[in-house]
């Protein structure tokens, strides 16, 4: 596994810790499924964007 380095306020990171620790997971746990949940919600919206936006051209077009 790749390892990368962030910066993060510490007022952000203690926070991060605070709800790790409380959840008895890692920080790195949190903060992969924080961007898990970050890119499937972005790419499920532009999937139905585009959807919608093809309906909506199919109906112009006929």
């Amino acid at each position: 596994m790749a390892k990368v380095l962030l910066s993060i306020p510490d007022k952000f990171l203690s926070t991060i810790d605070e709800l790790a620790t409380s959840e008895q997971r890692t920080r790195s746990e949190l903060i992969r499924e924080a961007l898990r949940s970050y890119i499937k919600r972005n790419v499920s919206f532009d999937i139905n964007k585009t959807k919608k936006d093809a309906e909506l051209l199919e109906n112009l077009l006929e």
